[in-house]
């Protein structure tokens, strides 16, 4: 099963119908709740791109103008609320992305495959570094996590929990395949050592 084409694959537009589904906002109320529930972790938001996002859902008919707001001399504030065809988008988006695994490319799984390029002692020294990195970054979104859930519920930090095992298994895989290479027992680390030292291909990579 495949997930549909959306008539905007943004995942901010995702997360802008998301919060309007609590209750019409404006752009700057939208990204003020966006960050208060901690969702600038899993989306990328910034105001410029956040209002054109919002003009595209409008195009689009997923949202429509509810009121224009005026405080004193303050610009005006437009108020957007979810259209009933914005309401049936997300309820059928998030429906596909929650139940159908989608094959994504991260570049770090990009790096792994063609690594082979640098010494196995450069990779060592390499993901030695960055298992450092992730260490920090592991203690570190403990600390955060614990933080929120001290004023959110659990139901708006699961993306928050989630990217955190996600780390932690990164993490401990680097750390055993650091120490395959080291130990000399990945399958193939000494011929890729000796194509570096000789310049020649070993036979069984061929």
């Amino acid at each position: 099963m495949a997930v549909k084409r959306r008539k905007l694959g943004n995942p901010l537009a995702l997360a802008v119908l998301a919060t309007l589904w609590q209750k019409p906002m404006h752009p700057y109320e939208i990204a003020q709740t966006l960050r208060r529930q901690g969702k600038d972790n899993s989306t990328k938001i910034n105001y410029g791109s956040l209002y054109t996002v919002v003009q595209s859902l409008q195009k689009h008919d997923l949202v429509e103008v509810t009121d224009v707001e005026r405080e004193g001399n303050r610009p005006e504030r437009t108020v957007y609320g979810l259209t009933d065809a914005g309401r049936q988008e997300l309820t059928e988006w998030l429906s596909d992305l929650m139940a159908v695994p989608v094959r994504e490319y991260p570049i770090f799984d990009t790096a792994l495959s063609v690594m082979g390029v640098l010494h196995p002692d450069d990779v060592v020294r390499l993901l030695q570094e960055r298992l450092s990195t992730l260490e920090v970054q592991v203690a570190g979104g403990r600390g955060a996590l614990d933080k929120l859930c001290e004023t959110l519920p659990r139901l708006f930090l699961v993306e928050t929990e989630y990217q955190l095992h996600m780390l932690q298994a990164q993490t401990d895989w680097v750390r055993g395949f650091l120490e395959e290479i080291r130990k000399g027992t990945l399958p193939g680390v000494e011929g890729w050592r000796r194509y570096h030292e000789t310049g020649e291909l070993p036979a069984e990579f061929l």
